[in-house]
């Protein structure tokens, strides 16, 4: 089975082709050019190189989010194209989720954090094997996030990654000890194809794809601000 997956939560993004679980190919994105700018190049490259047409392909998987709005919205949008056009379906997978995968490890809790912008992380909690979800996402300050853990986790116990932790690495320091256990994330894009390959049933229609968004745009928040005002 031969996969296509896309992650533009970030502002580089990256695009991967794989044969089943194996990467074949994934490259990180120019974050000097927004992804409506380069994404076309940039599949054609990267299906290029892994010699395969988008004919071959067989399944579709996507970042759902949470991330950049406005990459969320330009990824999800050209892999529908592309699903519409060649009649292909898609397998969303939570950039959360991802990240978790990259951290997987024999006994330790994984924190997936991912910047938020505007001090804030958005964060899940998956088991050791990065794949069960035991805390839904949720988009806070970092000492709040924390705060909110502490009720029912030891943090001594997790291990951290993502670029939300290595931004706020100091406030993990701060607040867990000097060993906190910090994992700085790889591209997406290949782990996102990897829970495709092995969750093939999780696929939809283009049209069934749902944004993960964990909190509310920028715009619809500046919008009740405004509404707000006496």
């Amino acid at each position: 089975m031969i996969i296509l997956a896309l992650d533009t939560t970030t502002r580089d993004g990256s695009i991967a082709v794989l044969h089943d679980a194996t990467i074949r190919v994934e490259r990180v994105g120019d974050p000097s050019l927004t992804h409506g700018q380069r994404l076309p190049g940039e599949l054609a490259a990267t299906l290029a190189a892994a010699s395969v047409r988008i004919e071959d392909v067989d399944l579709l998987a996507v970042a759902a989010g949470p991330g950049s709005f406005t990459g969320l919205r330009v990824g999800i949008a050209t892999i529908q194209g592309i699903a519409m056009a060649h009649q292909k379906r898609v397998v969303p997978v939570s950039a959360l989720e991802a990240l978790a995968r990259a951290a997987m490890n024999a006994d330790r809790t994984i924190g997936a954090w991912m910047d938020a912008q505007r001090n804030e992380v958005f964060a899940a909690v998956y088991a050791a094997d990065g794949r069960d979800e035991l805390i839904q996402p949720l988009s806070a300050a970092p000492e709040a996030v924390l705060n909110a853990w502490s009720d029912t986790l030891d943090l001594t116990r997790l291990t951290f990654v993502g670029d939300g932790a290595t931004r706020y690495e100091e406030t993990l320091r701060r607040r867990i000890g000097a060993d906190v256990a910090i994992v700085t994330p790889p591209p997406l894009a290949g782990l996102i194809g990897q829970i495709a390959a092995e969750n093939p049933s999780r696929a939809v229609l283009p049209h069934a794809i749902v944004p993960i968004y964990v909190r509310r745009p920028d715009a619809e928040l500046a919008r009740a601000r405004r509404a707000a005002l006496p």
